[in-house]
C-alpha cells in the first residue's frame, strides 16, 4: 500500500491567479452561505462587514458615513425621483421616462453645474433604493445611465460600489461580478472602493478563492489596496485556513506598501489564529495590539478567548474573560459560549454546567447555541440521557432549534448506530423551517464513514452534489476521512488529491486527515514525512496530529516509536494535552499492553482531565481481555454513577470477557439487554456469543445465534463461519466442517488462511494424514475460485506438520 501511496510533499500555496474578466456564467451555481457558528457570530453582527460597507461610501459620501437619509442629499427633482422609483404600482417600463425626466431637468441650467448635481443625485437614489429593498430596480437604474453619453461623470466615485455591495448583500455575487466585468470592457476606471466592494461580496458569500483572484487583479492593475482592502483579504485568508506564513506575508505587504494596521486588522489577525489552533500567535498580538496603542474591546477578548476555545485551552479561555471584565467589558452571550466551547472541547462538563449557571445569574439568557454546544459536549462523553435533557429544557424554553442543533443530533444518533433516528431527524429539517447546510451533509458523510459504510458515503456525496453544495476543505477534510474509515484508502488520497487539483489550500484539519488515513494502514513512514512537511510549511501540528501519529505507530507495530512519543508526552516535551493521553490509553488497550495502558490512564486522572466513554471503553476491552474480571466491573461501577451510556463497544467488550469464562452464558443476556436498549448488534456482537457456544460444544446454540445474525439483517463474516469450522474439525465432524466452507462460498464469503488451516490441522493432530492429503487435493473441487498458491501454501504446511 505504502508503494501505492503518492502524497505531493510540499503541499501548493494559495490558489494561482487566473484571469478574472471572464465569463462568469460557470460561478452562477453558488449558493447563499450556510448559517454561521455562533463562535462566528460577535465578528459578524459588530464590527467586520458593516464597517467595511460605511467606509466604502465615505468617498464622496454627502453623509459622511452616517446612516443614508435621501435629505441631506437628494435635490427636489432627485425627490420627486425616488418617490416614483419606490411606488409599490412602480412598472419597469417607466423608468424611461421616470428618469428621462431626471435627466432632462439638469440641461436647464448649464451643463457643467448639472452633472455635479445629477451625480450626486444619482449616487443617493441608488442607495435609497438598497434601503427599500429594491435592488433589482437599483440595479435597473444603474444600467440606465451607463447608456446615457456622460454616464462616466454620472457613476464616477462610490456608484459601481454601492451597486456591488448591494448585489453582493443579497446573494448575488454573480450579478455583482459582471457589473464589474462589463465596466472593466468599457474601459471605465474602477477604483479601489469599487474592487474592495467585489472582494467583500466574494468574501461575505464564501466564494473566498475568487475574492483573493479579484485582490490579484487589483494589485496587476496598479490600484493600492486600502487598510480596508486589507482587512478583508486578511479575514478571507483567515476563512480559507492560509498558512500563517501566507497570512503574515500579506501584512507585511500590508506595511511595506505605508498601511498602518488598525485595531480591526489586529482583531482579524487573531481571528485568523482560530483555524490552526495558533494560541501562542494570537497571544503575541494581542500585546503587539497594545503596545500599538489599541485598547483591546468586546471583540478582540472574544476573538482571543475563542482561539483558545479552539485550542482546547480553557484555563487561558478562563482568564481572558477575567481580563475582560477587569477592563469594564461586560461579557455577553457571545463570550459565554465560546468559554462553554472551551469546556465542552476538553470534556469538562461539570464546569460548563457551572458557567451557564453563572451566565444566568447575571442575567444572560441561554440561546441556541448555548444548549446546542451542550447537547454536542454531552453526546461525545457518550451521556446521551443528559444530551436529550438539554434538548427537552431547550425546547420546555421555547428556544427553537437551529440547523446546528440538528446536525448535533444527526451525529448522536448516527455515532450509535441509530440510522433510522438519524435519518428522521435530517427530515424533520426541512418541516422545520431549516435547511441543510455543508455542515449537514459533511456531517452524514462522517457518520457513514465511520460505521464502514462506503456505499452510503459515495450516494450521500451525490446527494450533496445534486442539492447544488460544492465540494470545500471541511468536505474533502471529512471524505478522505470517511473512506479511510472504510478502509477505502486509495479512494481516500484520491480525494486528497481532486482537492489539491481543485485549488484548495490544505490546513490543519487536511493534514489531520491525511494523517488520520495513513494511520489506519500503519504507514507511519509516511506518517513522519507529513509531520516534516507540516513543520516545514510552519503548520503547527496539535493533539489530533500526535494522536493520528500514535494511531499509526500502533497499527505499524512501532511499540519503540509509540513509547518514545509516549515520553516526549509525559516528559512535557509535547504538551500532555487530555485528548493525546486518551489516545496513549486507546493506542496501548488496542496493542494489549497492560501495564502501559494503566499508566497512560493514571496519567490522565492525576491531570484530573474529565473521561469519556472511548477512554472507558479502552480500559474495559483490555481488563475483559485479559480475563481481569474485577477491574472491568470497576470500570462499569464508574461508567454507571457517572451517567455514561454504554455504547456497542462496551457491550461488545463484556461479551468478550464473558465468552472465554466459564460464566459463558452471560455473553447472550449482555446481547439480550443489548437488543432490548434498541441498539443494533454488529457482525462481532453476534462472533463473540457464537464463539462462547462453539468452545462448550453446544451447537445447536451457535447455529440457532447463526439463524438470528441472519434474521436481523447482521451479514455472517469469515470469522462468523471460521468458528463453526474450526469447532466441527475440532470435534473431527469434517463432513460439517466441509459442509460450511462449501456454505459460506455459496454465499458469496471468501475463504482466507484460517478456514483451510483449521481443517488440516485437525487432521494431522488426529493423526489422520491420508485424508488431509486428501483434503488438500481436491481442494479445487471444493473452491474452483482457490488460487495455485494457496494450495502450495497448504501442501507445505502439511509437509511441516509430517
Amino acid at each position: 500500500m505504502a508503494e501505492k501511496l503518492s502524497l505531493p510533499l510540499i503541499l501548493p500555496n494559495p490558489p494561482p491567479h487566473k484571469p478574472f474578466f471572464q465569463d462568469h456564467h460557470h460561478h452562477s451555481s453558488a449558493l447563499p452561505p450556510p448559517p454561521s457558528t455562533p463562535l462566528f457570530h460577535h465578528l459578524q453582527s459588530g464590527t467586520n462587514f458593516t464597517r467595511i460597507r460605511r467606509r466604502i461610501g465615505k468617498h464622496n459620501d454627502p453623509n459622511k458615513g452616517k446612516p443614508w437619509s435621501h435629505h441631506n442629499s437628494l435635490s427636489p427633482q432627485g425627490e420627486l425621483t425616488l418617490h416614483a422609483l419606490i411606488d409599490p404600482q412602480l412598472n419597469i417600463q417607466q423608468l424611461d421616462q421616470i428618469l428621462g425626466n431626471l435627466l432632462n431637468s439638469y440641461y436647464e441650467d448649464g451643463i457643467q453645474l448639472s452633472l455635479e448635481t445629477l451625480r450626486y443625485d444619482v449616487l443617493s437614489i441608488i442607495k435609497a433604493l438598497g434601503y427599500h429593498n429594491k435592488c433589482d430596480v437599483a440595479l435597473s437604474v444603474f444600467q440606465w445611465f451607463r447608456k446615457h453619453s456622460d454616464w462616466e461623470i454620472l457613476l464616477k466615485g462610490s456608484v459601481a460600489a454601492v451597486v456591488i455591495t448591494m448585489l453582493g448583500k443579497e446573494g448575488r455575487v454573480s450579478s455583482a461580478a459582471s457589473v464589474l466585468h462589463n465596466l472593466h470592457i468599457d474601459g471605465f476606471g474602477i477604483d479601489v472602493y469599487t474592487y474592495t466592494s467585489m472582494i467583500t461580496a466574494y468574501a461575505n458569500n464564501r466564494r473566498y478563492r475568487e475574492a483573493v483572484m479579484i485582490f490579484k487583479k487589483m494589485e496587476e492593475e496598479g490600484c493600492k489596496p486600502t487598510l480596508i482592502t486589507y482587512n478583508v483579504i486578511l479575514n478571507v485568508y483567515g476563512k480559507m485556513g492560509m498558512p500563517w506564513n501566507t497570512i503574515l506575508g500579506v501584512l507585511d505587504g500590508m506595511k511595506d506598501c505605508g498601511v498602518a494596521p488598525d485595531a480591526y486588522t489586529y482583531n482579524t489577525l487573531i481571528s485568523c489564529c482560530r483555524r490552526g489552533s495558533l494560541y501562542e500567535e494570537a497571544k503575541r498580538l494581542f500585546e503587539k495590539m497594545k503596545l500599538a496603542g489599541f485598547a483591546p474591546d468586546k471583540v478582540t477578548y472574544n476573538a482571543l478567548l475563542d482561539v483558545y476555545g479552539k485550542s482546547r485551552r480553557a484555563k487561558e479561555a478562563m482568564e481572558v474573560l477575567q481580563e475582560m471584565e477587569a477592563n469594564g467589558f461586560s461579557p455577553s452571550i457571545v463570550t459565554y459560549n465560546s468559554l462553554m466551547s472551551a469546556y465542552v472541547r476538553d470534556g469538562l462538563l461539570d464546569e460548563v454546567m457551572e458557567l451557564k449557571d453563572q451566565m444566568m445569574e447575571k442575567g444572560i439568557k441561554p440561546d441556541v447555541f448555548t444548549y446546542t454546544t451542550l447537547l454536542s459536549g454531552f453526546e461525545k462523553a457518550g451521556k446521551d440521557d443528559s444530551a436529550m435533557r438539554v434538548f427537552e429544557e431547550m425546547m420546555s424554553e421555547g428556544c427553537n432549534p437551529n440547523i446546528c442543533t440538528f446536525n448535533a443530533l444527526i451525529k448522536m444518533h448516527g455515532n450509535r448506530g441509530k440510522f433510522t433516528e438519524m435519518m428522521k431527524i435530517f427530515e424533520d429539517i426541512k418541516t422545520s423551517g431549516c435547511t441543510p447546510d455543508i455542515v449537514t451533509w459533511n456531517t452524514l458523510l462522517a457518520v457513514f464513514g465511520q460505521n464502514g459504510m462506503d456505499t452510503e458515503v459515495s450516494g450521500v456525496f451525490r446527494e450533496m452534489k445534486r442539492a447544488g453544495f460544492v465540494a470545500e476543505r471541511d468536505t474533502f477534510n471529512t471524505l478522505i476521512s470517511a473512506y479511510s474509515r472504510c478502509g477505502s484508502f486509495d479512494q481516500a488520497m484520491d480525494v486528497y488529491k481532486r482537492m489539491l487539483e481543485a485549488g484548495v489550500t490544505p490546513d490543519l484539519s487536511t493534514y489531520n486527515s491525511v494523517l488520520a488515513a495513513l494511520a489506519r494502514g500503519g504507514l507511519w513512514e509516511q506518517s513522519d514525512k507529513v509531520l516534516a512537511e507540516m513543520k516545514e510549511r510552519q503548520c503547527k501540528p496539535n493533539e489530533l496530529t500526535y494522536s493520528s501519529l500514535l494511531h499509526a505507530y500502533a497499527n505499524g507495530k512501532q511499540i519503540e516509536r509509540m513509547n518514545a512519543l509516549a515520553e516526549d508526552i509525559y516528559s512535557g516535551v509535547i504538551e500532555s494535552h487530555p485528548a493525546l493521553l486518551k489516545t496513549l490509553v486507546l493506542v496501548y488497550s488496542k496493542s494489549d499492553l497492560l501495564m502501559e495502558t494503566e499508566c497512560a490512564f493514571l496519567e490522565l486522572r492525576k491531570k484530573g482531565s474529565y473521561l469519556d466513554i472511548t477512554t472507558l471503553n479502552s480500559m474495559l476491552s483490555i481488563y475483559g481481555r485479559r480475563q481481569l474480571t474485577g477491574k472491568a466491573n470497576e470500570i462499569m461501577t464508574f461508567m454507571t454513577q457517572r451517567g455514561f451510556t454504554p455504547t456497542l463497544t462496551t457491550y461488545n467488550s463484556l461479551m468478550y470477557m464473558y465468552s472465554r469464562s466459564a460464566n459463558y452464558e452471560k455473553s447472550e443476556k449482555i446481547l439480550r439487554n443489548l437488543l432490548a436498549k434498541g441498539i443494533k448488534p454488529d457482525a462481532i456482537s453476534f462472533n463473540t456469543v457464537i464463539y462462547a457456544y462453539c468452545r462448550n460444544g453446544r451447537m445447536k446454540d451457535a447455529t440457532r445465534l447463526f439463524t438470528e445474525m441472519r434474521e436481523v439483517a447482521v451479514v455472517p463474516d469469515v470469522v462468523t463461519y471460521n468458528t463453526f469450522i474450526a469447532s466441527y474439525a475440532g470435534d473431527a465432524l469434517f463432513v460439517e466442517a466441509i459442509d460450511v466452507v462449501r456454505y459460506m462460498i455459496k454465499q458469496g464469503c471468501r475463504p482466507n488462511d484460517t478456514t483451510y488451516n483449521s481443517i488440516l490441522d485437525s487432521y494431522c493432530k488426529l493423526s489422520r494424514r491420508d485424508e488431509a492429503v486428501t483434503f488438500v487435493g481436491s481442494l479445487r473441487k471444493l473452491n474452483p475460485q482457490v488460487s495455485r498458491e494457496e494450495e502450495r501454501r497448504l501442501s507445505d504446511r502439511l509437509k511441516s506438520r509430517q
